[in-house]
Order: structure tokens, then sequence, then C-alpha cells
């Protein structure tokens, strides 16, 4: 177990902490834990045990400031943003999210797709206690306590019942478009959506929503407003007229506009890919 766990921990046993704290945290994260169970098979109880406990109930410093939960490291795959924090060593690297969603996602991958964690996912979802001994087989702690204090936790509040429970329903349909003017699934992004948290809100491979959209993993999040397309866009507009650039363009805004593809569109106008567009400028969409 890290340095930084042992100070969460010690900080839980000194600290009054009631029941009414637990019940928000448990109450705010329970759906994404049962959700990303059946996604991973990641029984929800150890999902929130693990959550509560190493990340102060989400008040630690990781948790507040990097939305990091898990407290899981960057490691050498990580090419999200960082937060460097003194751990077992000084400055240690840290991944940071945009919102805690991400954390608990990416903690239902960084188990999934480490080989020392697959025997785990042999076990019952409901067998809790075979999860909670077997992360700390696999390394996950280094704290002898460690599955006792998930066990603990997870049965001092119930947290076992959210095993047997299935996702909630969520309809999405309402807010899916597929006009005539753009004839493709798309959304239009509202406050607080990532492409991470819209990927699995719509059941999209994590890589293709990026594809889709023509951007990469170090681009900015959406912001509100921004159209997000579901599916792949178009080669061409063949009902689309010429487009006149205007200020504030540019030809990734123009390519989700009409939704054609990015490099089709460079294509089109014979234009390398690198060049921006003018304000005046004609642009053939078809």
């Amino acid at each position: 177990m890290s340095k930084f766990l042992v100070v969460i921990l010690s900080t839980l046993l000194v600290l009054p902490l009631y029941a009414d704290e637990y019940e928000e945290y448990v109450s705010k994260y329970k759906s994404i834990a049962i959700r990303e169970m059946y996604d991973y098979g990641i029984p929800a109880s150890i999902t929130l045990a693990q959550g509560i406990l190493e990340s102060g109930l989400g008040k630690s410093e990781l948790a507040v400031n990097a939305n990091n939960h898990f407290g899981i490291k960057c490691h050498n795959e990580w090419s999200g943003e960082r937060m460097y924090h003194d751990d077992d060593a000084r400055h240690e690297c840290f991944r940071k999210y945009d919102n805690a969603e991400e954390s608990f996602i990416d903690h239902s991958q960084f188990l999934k797709n480490r080989a020392r964690y697959s025997f785990l996912f042999e076990l019952d979802r409901a067998d809790y206690k075979g999860w909670a001994k077997g992360l700390k087989e696999a390394g996950y702690a280094t704290d002898p306590k460690y599955p006792v204090r998930l066990i603990n936790l997870i049965e001092e509040h119930n947290l076992h019942q959210y095993d047997l429970m299935s996702p909630e329903v969520v309809s999405v349909k309402g807010n899916v478009r597929k006009d005539s003017s753009l004839n493709i699934k798309h959304i239009y992004a509202k406050e607080g959506d990532t492409y991470y948290t819209l990927s699995k809100l719509y059941h999209i491979p994590f890589g293709l929503i990026y594809t889709y959209n023509d951007v990469s993993r170090g681009d900015r999040q959406p912001q509100p407003g921004d159209i997000i397309f579901l599916q792949s866009k178009r080669n061409s507009c063949d009902e689309c007229p010429v487009y006149i650039v205007k200020s504030g363009d540019s030809m990734h805004s123009i390519s989700q506009k009409f939704g054609v593809k990015l490099l089709k569109l460079y294509d089109l106008n014979d234009m390398p890919y690198t060049v921006v567009p003018v304000v005046g400028q004609e642009l053939k969409l078809n």
C-alpha cells in the first residue's frame, strides 16, 4: 500500500466520519459502480469500497484536485492529464480526470487489462470476499489488512446489495438526433460531457468516438453545444452548397457542421492537411 493510502486510512480511523457521509458517497456513485460491474465484471461493492477507502470518501487531495478516486498512477500507457504528488517517492505522477466518472471507468479498465488480476474475473460476481482477498494477493495493496478493511466497509454499509442490482436504464434516445441536414446520428454536448463518458453512455468503443469526430485524445474535450457524432461522418455532402468560410471557422468545425470527414474535406478542396482556411474562402463539400 502506498504512503498516500496509509495517510487516508489513518484519517478514516481517527476522524468522526458519520453514516450520512458514507451514504452520500454511495448514493453519488452507486449507479456508476453497478454499470461498471455489468460492463467489466467487477462487483459494485468492491468498486465502491475501494473508492471510499482510497479517496477518503472523495475528500483526498487526489480526489478533489484530480478526480482520482483510486490513486491510480500514470504508468507508461497514460497519455492524459497528470497531477504530481508525493507518495512512495517524491513528486510521483498520478492520473488526472475531467470528472469522477472517468476515474471509475479507468479503474475498471485498469483491473481488466492487467494479467495479474485476470483470475479475479473468474470469481462469482457476488463473491466480494474473494475479490477483496484476491486484490491483496495480486499486489493491489501492501497493507495486510486491506481485504479486511474492504470487507468491513462492504458489510457495515450493506454495499453487497448493489452486486445483485441491474444497471439503471437511462433513456438517451431523446438526445440522439438524425435530422435531414446531417442524416448521421449525433448529439449536442452538454456541460460535463467528455468523449470518455459519452463513449460509455452510447456504447461506442472508446477509440471510435475520437475517430468519428476527427479528434485525438490530446485535443480539448467537448464544449456545451458541440456536435458529437455517434457514427462515421460522410465522405461528402452531395446536397450541400459551396460554403463560404466565416470568422472563427476551422476545417474541423466545418467538418463537424456538415458531417463530412475532415481529411475528405481537405481532399475535396485540394488542400494540404495542415492548411488553415481563410475568411471568405469557398469550400466545396461534394
